[in-house]
């Protein structure tokens, strides 16, 4: 055969594959934005019933303390307000990325400053086993071990907030830890190098050279970390208390939306109020995920545009 003819041969069976090649990647690109979609749509139409079926105030449901869909109260209202759960959602998330930040930036100085091999053998295999645990493990130990000692210590049933930022604050290290991990190892070398040579300490380098400009990719790490310990369902239901209660202090029982909808959405007839108002937690949640999100595009934006 002709070696021009050959060339061009090979040349169109190349560009047809990669034609194949990029028809498959649409298509698969096409159906995961159509499930996401889907996803959105299905859990929109469901949760904002509560709203436009049911006539309920959004605002009522967003400030009012009262959680009991089967009930009316004297004026004829039904009681769904959420902002119980709502509270203690943003209670066990905030507190344990509090606790968690400070232990993640320190491991992760540690892996990448101080002792980078020893404290990658050290510490690299004890994040990959807490990541591997189930949920359902780390809610079995807060039972067994946070609210005795909760008990114990501060008297009451030891269920509530403070028991459930323990648990999740153990859930969400090893998640901070890594990215904040990932973060300190790609500011450049140079970057010490340059701050050495102008006569700083290895403190003074780590401290306001290092860790500056590591500050996006662990504020990264934080949102995400916090994102996970906001939809974290199992072991925060098994520790907190689950009682629709304004949460007075961080040792009274309280409740978040994923415990609250864990318990009662196989309890509730579909199309009720009581499953709609559900559904509306379902729909704060998906929302409050969208903008966890959203932040993380954000913080990584700004730090792209300050390097």
């Amino acid at each position: 055969m002709d070696p021009i003819k050959a060339s061009l041969l090979k040349k169109s069976r190349a560009a047809k594959t990669e034609s194949r090649g990029k028809l498959i990647s649409l298509l698969c690109i096409s159906l995961i934005v159509f499930i996401v979609l889907a996803i959105f749509y299905f859990v929109a139409s469901k949760g904002l019933a509560t709203f436009f079926k049911d006539k309920v105030s959004l605002w009522r449901f967003l400030t009012q303390s009262d959680w009991n869909p089967s009930l009316k109260d004297s004026h004829g209202r039904p009681e769904v307000g959420a902002l119980p759960m709502i509270m203690g959602s943003f209670g066990v998330t905030f507190l344990a990325a509090l606790l968690a930040t400070p232990f993640a930036i320190g491991a992760g100085i540690f892996m990448t400053e101080i002792s980078p091999k020893r404290g990658e053998k050290i510490l690299q295999p004890v994040m990959e086993l807490l990541v591997g645990i189930p949920s359902v493990v780390y809610g079995f130990i807060g039972l067994s071990v946070v609210v005795p000692t909760m008990r114990h210590i501060f008297g009451g049933s030891g269920f509530g907030i403070l028991a459930g930022t323990c648990v999740l604050f153990i859930m969400i290290l090893p998640t901070v830890t890594s990215m904040t991990v990932d973060a300190l190892k790609s500011v450049p070398r140079h970057y010490r190098e340059a701050s050495l040579a102008l006569g700083a300490t290895r403190w003074q380098t780590t401290w306001k050279v290092v860790l500056k400009a590591a500050t996006p990719g662990i504020l990264t790490g934080v949102v995400f970390g916090m994102a996970r310990a906001f939809g974290e369902a199992l072991a925060v239901q098994m520790v907190i208390g689950n009682a629709a209660l304004m949460p007075h202090n961080l040792i009274s029982p309280a409740s978040t939306l994923t415990s609250v909808l864990t318990m009662g959405i196989g309890n509730t007839v579909m199309g009720s109020l009581a499953n709609n108002a559900l559904w509306s937690l379902a729909l704060l949640l998906l929302l409050m995920s969208l903008l966890f999100n959203l932040l993380v595009r954000l913080i990584g934006r700004k730090g792209a545009m300050g390097r």
